[in-house]
């Protein structure tokens, strides 16, 4: 069967690949055209368009690049039509993809939907118009099931794929050698993938370097950079990189500072003690705040629902913040309760699989008698 996926960010590239890895065990004859990245190009089919040139965070940010937003949309929805594919299966970038969603049913497509677009947090009307454009939606989040079902929508929870790659992770004993680390505890520096993100949080997570001289700083580099980029903020400071290694960074970490995403989930599932960071545009944020209707941004405390993790927002995000809740983590009752409380969170997550699960429920609703 012909596969169309659509994934807009480095994460639905990461669980793009692992579900088209599983469809194939579950469909030998299985096609692929996507738009995606790296990782789902790895794994065959037609890449048509990288998710580089189709991420934009925030309101404005959206605003500033809507021509090249609705250029994008404008060629998938061409490309779709002329690939005519068994499935459409789009990867949350909820602001693409529901659109893209509703032009497939107008055409009489089929459409999947895993990990569920975060219509839980602002807007939840959204939900009926879900249920019109999507066959079958596969959700990420165990919470999110009940909010479904509170609108009338029956939905699959197949668990977290972010489990499925950890599973597959394998440490590697040489990672300070390759390196040029030393042997003091690492303090992982997440800042993200999006160019907004990084220039926002990293100068506050490089802000506290100083105040922490037994501890040797790392930075989780996004493959899309050059080492140049991310120089111009270290200030002359001798903070190590590592590219496409977040895993091993995380697996040998003592602590981390994470721009709020999927990145603190993962975080957590590492047992990474962690504080969480925001910072977006004035005009984005003043309008998420009027519009969002949920206590938290980081997935660890939506998840357990309650705060788990620190959250520092805009004015929040300062040196001398992040310091407190860094040492705070770095030792002591603080990081003691933050351990405990992930391992309440792994058993709410559950096991690996949800690749898998998901593969085979697609091919189960593809292949049922009509």
């Amino acid at each position: 069967m012909k596969y169309y996926l659509v994934a807009g960010e480095a994460s639905g590239d990461l669980h793009g690949a692992n579900l088209m890895k599983a469809l194939k065990a579950e469909d030998p004859n299985a096609e692929f055209r996507y738009f995606g990245g790296d990782k789902m190009q790895a794994e065959g089919g037609e890449l048509v368009k990288h998710y580089a040139d189709m991420a934009f965070m925030g309101f404005t940010e959206v605003v500033l690049n809507l021509r090249t937003i609705l250029k994008n949309m404008k060629a998938c929805k061409a490309d779709i039509l002329n690939y005519q594919p068994n499935v459409l299966v789009l990867i949350d970038f909820p602001g693409f993809n529901l659109k893209i969603a509703e032009f497939a049913k107008v055409h009489g497509l089929k459409v999947c939907y895993y990990i569920s677009p975060k219509i839980w947090a602002w807007n939840q009307k959204r939900v009926l118009k879900l249920k019109r454009v999507v066959d079958q939606m596969f959700c990420i989040l165990p919470f999110e099931v009940d909010f479904y079902k509170k609108w009338g929508m029956e939905v699959h929870y197949v668990g977290n794929p972010l489990l499925d790659e950890i599973a597959l992770f394998e440490p590697n004993a040489n990672f300070r050698t390759e390196n040029s680390l030393g042997n003091k505890k690492i303090i992982a520096l997440l800042p993200g993938s999006r160019k907004q993100e990084i220039e926002r949080l990293l100068p506050d997570m490089l802000s506290v370097v100083d105040a922490f001289p037994d501890y040797e700083f790392v930075i989780a580099a996004a493959p899309t950079f050059k080492k140049d980029y991310y120089k111009q903020f270290m200030g002359g400071r001798n903070i190590k990189l590592v590219f496409a290694q977040t895993y091993q960074l995380l697996h040998h970490a003592h602590a981390a500072l994470v721009a709020s995403g999927t990145a603190t989930l993962e975080t957590a599932l590492f047992k990474v003690p962690q504080v969480v960071l925001y910072r977006g545009g004035a005009i984005s944020v003043g309008i998420a705040r009027l519009v969002i209707k949920i206590r938290f941004i980081s997935l660890v405390n939506l998840i357990m629902d309650r705060k788990v993790v620190e959250e520092l927002i805009q004015q929040d995000c300062t040196t001398e913040k992040i310091s407190a809740n860094l040492l705070r983590i770095s030792e002591g009752d603080g990081r003691t309760k933050m351990l405990a409380d992930y391992q309440e969170l792994a058993s709410l997550m559950g096991s690996a699989g949800a690749s898998e699960r998901t593969a085979k429920k697609i091919v189960e609703f593809l292949t049922l008698p009509i």
